[in-house]
This record gives structure tokens, C-alpha cells and sequence, in this order.
């Protein structure tokens, strides 16, 4: 036997088992490394995805939810839809909205300010070729704008009328997109002479945020819960916090810019200072876009709308304004505020009967302002006045207050709102709808005194109508008459 070789052969053995040892600790080694590194990467891109849907949600309890959202989606799920008007006062959020429902509910959108757009000229000259129109907006917005999956979004679009004489064509030849424009001075447009597409498209309004948005804004979902139920003695229980939240609300307002201010840092001259800067906007608003020779009037019924709604009766007088002044002088100024969406025109009816478009009286009618907050820096009430105790609910006769409930009834989608006022006074309903062919007078008080009032004695005499009142006082229920509390309008 030879050990020599032997001898080789263990070595040899040995040293391939030394190798395949090193090679296996290595490959272990490796193994763990990756392993380790792996999990690094995943955690990290776990706690990365983490902190993204954090963000996220952060980002999206930050929106301003905007109950028109669910009006917008029943339109793009319409089998049948037209081209979208969305009109609205200045600065009331339409940009916002319809830009958020383009982004979270399309895969993309082509989104154009038709204000001082020298390229749109191009893009809709000729005769409204909606292929070609398409085509010169996707090269405009950088965007491939594919049917059903794009939301094309004309931005100012009274400022280029053919914009919006072309959402005809759209209609009937190119249906399958979805096209929405809007405008904060659409109506003033319209009344310009601009053509517009009748029976081709469909038409929303948006107002300032009502105090039930204002809710949702301020984190009180559970509160709007329970409100929703309509269980009015568990409401009562948070009677004075929602007193509190509507001061709140009377004084920021509804529009959106403010109230988002308000939700995040509680600074009232923060507050203020926007709400000046909106006013100021209007005011530019009148000589940019209001003929020359208006612009003076429209300013002088902008000014006296708080000293008419100070008045007892609140009816607007035109001698206000000047010693002598009469209808023919103001009646375009007053058609311009209300195509602006700055003031809403309440007409007196010369009877509480049906149906009330017939007894509508055209030469008696309030005007009241777009936003309650508005309002009040307009007056430039103090913060302490309107948020500390409870003279601003009967302030200036109650005109918040009134301010505050036709706001929030316009916000419902009514249409139609009157007044009645007999001639000797005796008799008046703040307001006065039609609801489901029914007749229903509306009471507004700013206080806790409901004492007997003209609209008893005319629910005396009409027994078959139930009416409402909003004030103060927490809910109940007096023969045929709801009592409200004014944080409950949008309950109705």
C-alpha cells in the first residue's frame, strides 16, 4: 500500500471538502444577506406604501367634500349624457370640484382656462369639426382624450363663447365623451348674446358650502349622522354645540377658500382678510365685465343691499339708492348682480295660494347676498358680536338669519322661493314654496321668541296647510307647524 498517495488522496479530499464548505458557508452567507436584504426593501417598501395611504388619507379628509359630487357622478353614468354646464358666483369652488371628480374619477383629464387662451381661436375656427376640435385640445392639454375615460374640463368659459356653442355638436356627434365647461359669470354671458345650446346640454348650479358641508369640513360626520337620523330628542342633547358651530358658519360663510382657512388655523382676521379680498374681486368684477354705464348703479345696489335688509320689511327700495329713483333706472344693474350669482331676487307674491308663479309680483322683491359671511364683512361685524352669545341670530332684524335659511334652501335645488307681505303688514311669510303641489309657508325667526304671529291666524283659517319655523329653539312639533331649529334647514 502506498501512504504517499494516500497521502494525496486525503489531501485532496480534504481540501475539496474545505472548499465545498467555504462554498456552502458563502452561499449560506449569501443567502441570509439577500435574505435580510430582501426583507429591508420590503419593509421599507411596506412602510413607504404605509405612509403614501397615510398621506393619502390625510390628503383626502383635508378635501372639501362637495355634495354636487354625487349629482356629477349620476351624470357620467348616464347612458344618455349631454355636455355638463356647471355655473356658480365666483370663487364658490366650481374649478375645485370639477377637477377633483376629473382626477378621481377618470383616468385623466384635459383641463383648458378658456381666459386669455390665444390658442383656442385656432382650435375652434371653421365649423365646430368636433373631431378636429378633440384633436387641437389633446395636442393643447398634452392629454390622449379617449372616450369614456377622459374628462375634457373647459375652465372660464364665458370669456370664449364659441367654447360653449360648440358642446351642441358635441352633443350630437360625439356623445361618447364626457365634456363639462364652467363659468363664473355665465349668466352676465348669456345675457350678452352669447348662443347658447338649448336642449343640448345639462345644467348644475353650485353655491357656496351650506352649513351642512361646513360640517363635514370642520370633522363632524358623527354629528351629521345623527342629525340625518331625525332623532330629535338625542339632537336636542348637542343643542348648544351646534349653536356654537352655526355662529361658526355665520361667520365664515360658505365659500370654500375661507372655510378651508378656518377648518385648518382658527385665525378670524385670517378669515376676514379673505372674505375682503373675495368682496374686492367682485367689486373689480364690475368694471371689467359690466357695461360702463352700469357699473355705477350696480355698485350703488351692491352698497345698499345691507341697509335694505336692515328695514323691517326688507322689500327693496329703489329711493334708497337715490332721492327719486325708480325701477327703469336700477332694474339692469339688479339683473346683472343676480346673473353674477352675487345677489338672489326674492319676488313677493300678492296671495299665499297656488299655484304661486301666478300671483308672482315682479315690481316687489328682497335682495339678499350670495354668502352669509360675505355679509358680514360687508357690515364688518366684529367676531366677538357674531360668535360669543346670541345677538347675531336678531341682529339687524333678523337679516342673517334670513340670509342663512335662503341660503341653505337654494343649496336643496329650489328654484321657485316668494315672500308674502298684505298691505297693511299684518300678515307676512318670510318665505313661501311649493313642494310636491303642497303650499308651504316658512318662518324665520332669529331668537327663542315665537310668540303668536300673522301665520297663526292664517293656519287658523287654512287648517289643511302645515307650515315650518326656523329659530333658536331646539325641535317640536305645535299643531301644524315644525319647529326647527335653524341648524336643521337642510333636514327638511
Amino acid at each position: 500500500m502506498n501512504l504517499g498517495k494516500g497521502n494525496g488522496i486525503l489531501v485532496l479530499c480534504v481540501e475539496k471538502c474545505i472548499f465545498a464548505l467555504t462554498l456552502c458557508v458563502r452561499k449560506c452567507c449569501d443567502s441570509m444577506i439577500l435574505c435580510v436584504e430582501k426583507c429591508n426593501d420590503s419593509m421599507i417598501s411596506c412602510v413607504e406604501k404605509c405612509n403614501g395611504l397615510a398621506f393619502l388619507c390625510v390628503e383626502k379628509c383635508k378635501d372639501m367634500k362637495r355634495k354636487i359630487y354625487d349629482q356629477l357622478l349620476e351624470w357620467k353614468c348616464q347612458k344618455h349624457h349631454k355636455p355638463l354646464i356647471l355655473n356658480g358666483v365666483r370663487q364658490c369652488g366650481k374649478t375645485y370640484v370639477l377637477k377633483e371628480f376629473g382626477r378621481r374619477e377618470f383616468e385623466s383629464l384635459a383641463y383648458v382656462s378658456c381666459d386669455r387662451n390665444v390658442n383656442l381661436q385656432a382650435i375652434y375656427s371653421g365649423d365646430f369639426d368636433v373631431a378636429r376640435i378633440i384633436q387641437g385640445l389633446s395636442a393643447l392639454t398634452g392629454v390622449d382624450i379617449i372616450p369614456g375615460k377622459t374628462l375634457i374640463f373647459l375652465d372660464e368659459v364665458q370669456a370664449f363663447p364659441q367654447a360653449l356653442e360648440a358642446l351642441k355638436y358635441f352633443c350630437e356627434d360625439a356623445p361618447e365623451y364626457h365634456i363639462a365647461v364652467a363659468g363664473s359669470l355665465l349668466g352676465v354671458a348669456l345675457h350678452a348674446g352669447i348662443s347658447f345650446p338649448v336642449g343640448k346640454v345639462q345644467t348644475m348650479r353650485l353655491f357656496p358650502m351650506d352649513f351642512e358641508e361646513f360640517l363635514m369640513a370642520m370633522g363632524e360626520e358623527q354629528l351629521l349622522k345623527l342629525m340625518h337620523s331625525h332623532d330629535y330628542e338625542l339632537m336636542n342633547a348637542f343643542h348648544e354645540k351646534l349653536k356654537d358651530l352655526l355662529r361658526q358658519y355665520y361667520y365664515v360663510g360658505g365659500m370654500p377658500e375661507v372655510v378651508k382657512a378656518f377648518v385648518e388655523n382658527k385665525l378670524l382676521n385670517q378669515v376676514r382678510s379673505l372674505q375682503n379680498e373675495i368682496l374686492s374681486n367682485y367689486a373689480s368684477d364690475f368694471s371689467k365685465h359690466a357695461p360702463s354705464q352700469e357699473v355705477p348703479r350696480i355698485d350703488m345696489v351692491w352698497q345698499s343691499i345691507l341697509g335694505q335688509l336692515s328695514k323691517e320689511n326688507k322689500k327693496f327700495v329703489y329711493g334708497v339708492l337715490k332721492k327719486g329713483g325708480r325701477a327703469k333706472e336700477f332694474e339692469l344693474a339688479i339683473q346683472w348682480l343676480v346673473d353674477a350669482g352675487l345677489v338672489y331676487k326674492i319676488t313677493k307674491v300678492s296671495k299665499p295660494e297656488l299655484p304661486l308663479k301666478f300671483y308672482e309680483d315682479l315690481s316687489a322683491f328682497k335682495l339678499y347676498l350670495c354668502d352669509c359671511g360675505l355679509m358680514g364683512a360687508m357690515a364688518d361685524t366684529p367676531a366677538k358680536e357674531v360668535l360669543l352669545g346670541d345677538t347675531i341670530f336678531t341682529e339687524y332684524k333678523g337679516a342673517f338669519s334670513e340670509q342663512y335659511v335662503l341660503q341653505q334652501l337654494l343649496a336643496t335645488g329650489l328654484q321657485h322661493i316668494y315672500y308674502y307681505s298684505s298691505d297693511t303688514s299684518r300678515m307676512e311669510m318670510d318665505f313661501l314654496i311649493q313642494r310636491d303641489g303642497v303650499l308651504l309657508p316658512i318662518e324665520v325667526k332669529g331668537g327663542t321668541s315665537v310668540k303668536a304671529t300673522s301665520l297663526h291666524h292664517y293656519l287658523m283659517e287654512h287648517p289643511d296647510i302645515s307650515a315650518i319655523r326656523y329659530s333658536m329653539l331646539p325641535y317640536r312639533q305645535q299643531a301644524n307647524i315644525t319647529n326647527m331649529p335653524l341648524y336643521g334647514v337642510f333636514l327638511e
